[in-house]
C-alpha cells in the first residue's frame, strides 16, 4: 500500500469520526448543540494538529523518537503560571476569570522562558541534549514549585488548579481558538520554507553540515516554531504530555518512511483521530467520568515504556 493511499485511508477514517462527532444525537437542538461541538472539534483538530507538527519537528532536531517537546518544560511552566495566578492573586482575579488575559499571559510567559532557554544553548555552543537536561531541571523545578503553592492555598481553589492540570475541550472560548489559528497559520507560512531542510536534519548534525545545511540558522527557527505552537496549545487547553509521543512513533511506524511530507501529514491525523475518537469515549462511554488527556496520557505512557523497552533490546 502506498504512503498516499495511507493518507486517503487516515483523512477518510479523520472525516467520518468529525461527522459522527458533529451529527450523533443532535435531537432537535442543532441549531444549539452543532456551533459548540463545531467549536470542540475546532479547539481538538488545532491542539491535535500543533502537538503532531511540533513533536516530529523536535525529535527530527534531536533524532531520537522518544523525545518530546515538553521536556522543555513548558507544561510545568503552564501549571505553575495557573498556580501562581490562584496563590497570589486569588481565583476571583482578573488574570483568573478572564481567558483572554490569562492565555496572553501564559503564552508571554512560556515564550520568554523557551527564548531564554535556546539563548543559552546557541550562545554557550551546546549542544540540542543540553537544552533537554536544561529543560528538564527547570521542568522539575516548576513541578515543585507547583506542589509547595497547591498545598497551601485554600481547597476551594485548588479545584479551580486542579482544572488547569488536565487538558479540556469542554469550554474552549471562540475568541481565543480564533487568534490561535492566525497565529499557527502565520507560523506555518515561515516554517513552509524550513521544510525542505527536515528530511536532511534526520541524517544528524554532522552528515546535515557536510551536506551544506546552515545548523544553527535552521535549529534556532524550527526550535522557535515549536516553541509557539506548544505555548499556544497548551494555553488553549491544557497540557497533553504523550499526545505527540504517541502519533508522532505510530506516523513513523505506519508510513515507513524518512519523508516529512508524509510523516508530519500523516501524524496530524493520527493526533486528530486519537482525539476525537477519545472524545467520543470520554462522552457517549465513561459519561464524563474522566478527562480525556488522562486517556491519552495513560495509553501514551505505556507506549513510552513499550519504547523504552524496545530500543533496550536493540543494545
Amino acid at each position: 500500500m502506498s504512503n498516499k493511499t495511507k493518507l486517503v485511508i487516515l483523512s477518510v477514517l479523520a472525516i467520518g469520526l468529525i461527522a459522527t462527532f458533529l451529527f450523533i444525537d443532535l435531537g432537535g437542538n442543532w441549531d444549539y448543540v452543532l456551533p459548540r461541538r463545531a467549536t470542540k472539534i475546532a479547539a481538538i483538530a488545532l491542539t491535535g494538529a500543533v502537538i503532531a507538527f511540533s513533536t516530529m519537528i523536535f525529535q527530527t532536531i534531536t533524532n531520537n523518537r522518544i523525545l518530546t517537546p515538553s521536556l522543555i518544560g513548558l507544561d510545568s511552566l503552564y501549571l505553575l503560571i495557573q498556580t501562581f495566578i490562584i496563590f497570589v492573586f486569588g481565583s476571583t482575579s482578573l488574570a483568573a476569570v478572564n481567558p483572554n488575559l490569562n492565555f496572553a499571559i501564559s503564552v508571554g510567559l512560556m515564550m520568554v522562558f523557551a527564548a531564554l532557554l535556546y539563548k543559552i544553548l546557541f550562545k554557550s555552543g551546546r549542544n540540542i541534549y543540553f537544552l533537554l537536561l536544561v529543560g528538564i531541571i527547570f521542568g522539575t523545578f516548576f513541578g515543585s514549585l507547583s506542589s509547595f503553592m497547591q498545598v497551601l492555598i485554600d481547597p476551594n481553589e485548588f479545584f479551580i488548579v486542579q482544572n488547569q492540570m488536565f487538558a479540556s475541550f469542554n469550554n474552549v472560548n471562540t475568541d481565543l481558538l480564533t487568534v490561535s489559528f492566525i497565529v499557527i497559520i502565520i507560523v506555518t507560512i515561515y516554517f513552509w520554507r524550513l521544510m525542505k531542510y527536515l528530511d536532511v536534519l534526520s541524517l544528524g548534525k554532522e552528515q546535515a553540515i557536510s551536506l551544506g545545511v546552515d545548523y544553527d540558522y535552521v535549529v534556532k527557527r524550527l526550535l522557535i516554531i515549536v516553541a509557539i505552537f506548544i505555548s499556544i496549545a497548551t494555553a488553549l487547553v491544557g497540557p497533553i504530555t504523550f499526545l505527540g509521543l504517541l502519533v508522532a512513533n505510530l506516523a513513523h511506524e505506519f508510513f515507513k518512511t524518512y519523508k516529512h511530507s508524509y510523516l508530519i501529514i500523516g501524524s496530524i491525523l493520527i493526533s486528530i483521530v486519537a482525539l476525537v475518537g477519545g472524545q467520543l469515549i470520554v462522552e457517549r462511554v465513561f459519561t464524563f467520568s474522566t478527562t480525556l488527556s488522562v486517556i491519552i496520557n495513560f495509553v501514551g505512557g505505556v507506549y513510552f515504556l513499550y519504547l523504552l523497552l524496545k530500543e533496550s533490546k536493540a543494545w
